[in-house]
């Protein structure tokens, strides 16, 4: 294992076959004819002093690393290829809507990513390429990337769906005050939601006609594409059933509340 500092996440040499080797981190990139993979905590102002350091990194490149405020993008800054992507939050105790951000900025035979909490995609991707069985090239790194990141959404908008479905059989029953808050609760995570995955859906749109992208890799893009689509079109007809829902709600404690007055004026 290498022996790095603490805002280095990671440092690995992949050897093409879907294997790499972890390395240390110099002042300067190694000269390597295979591709390096460097993923930093970009909180530390250490991880951002040594970007701007590169000599193959430009500066707008290592400035767009370190930018702490991120909306999914695809876009060719300093000579390579920038990527923002958010997947979400699986930790325990924690939101799923509270997305986490991965910055990428691949050039040649070089990627390097920034973040601040850990993405379970990429711990995964890690372990891969640790036993031998991981991605060969930037291109195809990326792609997994995209497609893990995309497949870990599933479960979070089933379950959204789900809660829709759980009020509306709640609300055959007893449409009290619990009810509303636990349908405005599902309108406020399937918005939070959206605001990511809307312009995620349109990076890699943009990802799949990239010309640094393998046939095979921008084919795997162009699925998870496809399939955050569908995530997107569950997730609004999730949020506006639970709209609906809300408003039969109102209605029903507005008929309990008529009833009552017109009783208290007997």
């Amino acid at each position: 294992m290498a022996d790095n500092p603490a805002w280095v996440k990671l440092a690995l040499r992949l050897d093409g076959a879907g294997g790499a080797t972890d390395f240390n981190l110099g002042e300067q990139l190694p000269e390597s004819k295979q591709t390096l993979w460097v993923n930093l905590d970009y909180t530390a102002e250490a991880a951002h002093e040594w970007l701007l350091a590169q000599a193959r990194v430009p500066e707008s490149a290592a400035e767009a690393l370190s930018t702490p405020d991120t909306r999914p993008r695809a876009a060719e800054v300093g000579g390579g290829l920038l990527v923002y992507l958010r997947g979400v939050n699986l930790y325990p105790d924690a939101r799923p809507e509270d997305m986490i951000a991965i910055r990428l900025w691949i050039k040649d035979n070089l990627i390097i990513s920034t973040q601040k909490r850990q993405l379970f995609t990429v711990s995964e991707i890690s372990d891969s390429l640790r036993k031998g069985d991981g991605p060969r090239s930037a291109s195809q790194l990326l792609a997994w990337l995209t497609d893990g990141l995309t497949w870990r959404m599933e479960d979070v908008i089933e379950r959204i769906e789900d809660l829709v479905g759980e009020c509306s059989d709640a609300l055959e029953q007893k449409p009290d005050r619990a009810l509303t808050h636990a349908i405005s609760s599902v309108r406020r995570r399937s918005i939070a939601l959206r605001r990511y995955l809307a312009p995620q859906r349109e990076a890699i749109n943009r990802l799949q006609g990239d010309a640094r992208l393998d046939r095979d890799d921008a084919e795997l893009i162009r699925e998870a594409g496809d399939r955050l689509q569908r995530l997107v079109e569950d997730l609004d007809a999730a949020r506006d059933q639970a709209t609906l829902l809300q408003e039969e709600v109102f209605s029903v404690q507005n008929e309990a509340i008529n009833d009552r007055m017109y009783l208290l004026a007997i």
